[in-house]
């Protein structure tokens, strides 16, 4: 089942996945400065937050491949077919 976040994510538009993105990033890497440098006080809170990013990344993708013309996904296709074989 689908979590929660990646429903929001969903009904939100590109821009607003970008803004998202570019928020979480910023605020991931200075959770990892401010744990590095003296600790934070949940380091759990940084695998929500990246996977928050990967959660992010993975419906802009997924936005992007929608957009192929059938010509590009096939294309795309051939070459993933390509590199299983070896």
């Amino acid at each position: 089942m689908a979590s929660n976040k990646s429903v929001e994510l969903l009904s939100a538009s590109d821009a607003d996945l970008q803004d998202q993105l570019n928020e979480t990033s910023g605020s991931l890497n200075k959770m990892q400065f401010d744990h590095t440098v003296s600790g934070i006080e949940n380091p759990l809170q940084l695998r929500e937050v990246r996977r928050d990013v990967a959660r992010i990344k993975t419906e802009i993708r997924r936005r992007e491949l929608e957009k192929l013309s059938p010509e590009e996904a096939a294309k795309r296709n051939h070459i993933q077919r390509r590199r299983r074989k070896k």
